[in-house]
Parts: C-alpha cells; structure tokens; sequence
C-alpha cells in the first residue's frame, strides 16, 4: 500500500503551478501512485479558492485541468471528518488537523508555522523530508 499524506494547499499549488519549482518530483510521484493525497471536501475547497487567486493568472479551464492532475490521484473523505481534539491557532489550518486525524495519514506535509507548531501532538513533516524517502 503507497504511503498516505495530507497535503498543505501551499504544497499543492506549488507542485501544480509551477512545473519547473523544486516539488516537480512530487507530481510524479503521486501520479505515479507511489504515494498518495487525502483530500477532503474543506481541503479541496481551500484548493480552488488559492487556485483562483488572480497572482496566478490561472483562467476556469487551467484550474480544472490542474485538479485533473491532482484529484484523481488522492484517496477523497465524502464526509467531512469529524472536530479533532487538537485546534490549530489558525482556523484555516483546521480542516487539515481534522482529515489527519481521522483519516490516519502518515503526517501532514506543510512548512506553515501554525501546522509545524503542533508537532508532536500533530505528524507534521516538510516537503524536504518526504522529498528524502519519495523523491
């Protein structure tokens, strides 16, 4: 079974947006089904609205061709994952707590400061150290 992360949204758009940054390699490897994102409704939700966001110049058949590269690689929670007893300072940040939590990911993939911040309560690992074991 491929290892199972839940990405940050600044770690997803890095890898879809810029195809020649340093997290190409991770493109490949969950196309390549070597591991694997969970995603949830709040997640992807996340991930449309930073998509959409004008610095990127992205037009409607961009982004849905960017997801098309994302989506149907990742394990999808239906149902939203229930509250996590650990809170995140940044609400934002929540949805990612929660679907780790009940959906028993490895760890969150994130350099955001209020995620690395609940390590150890929290399996928050940096690109660099998935890059090391999958890249």
């Amino acid at each position: 079974m491929s290892d199972r992360f839940v990405f940050d949204t600044n770690v997803v758009v890095s890898a879809l947006v810029f195809s020649g940054g340093r997290s190409t390699w991770l493109r490949r490897a969950w196309s390549a089904g070597v591991l694997v994102p969970v995603v949830s409704r709040a997640t992807t939700s996340e991930l449309l609205r930073v998509l959409a966001y004008p610095k990127f110049g992205l037009a409607p058949d961009d982004r849905a061709e960017l997801l098309g590269d994302y989506l149907p690689f990742a394990e999808t929670w239906a149902a939203e994952p229930p509250p996590a007893s650990v809170r995140a300072s940044d609400p934002n940040d929540q949805p990612f707590v929660d679907l780790w939590v009940a959906s028993a990911a490895e760890a969150i993939v994130s350099g955001d400061p209020h995620l690395t911040a609940l390590v150890p309560r929290v399996a928050v690992v940096r690109l660099v150290e998935v890059q090391g074991r999958f890249g």
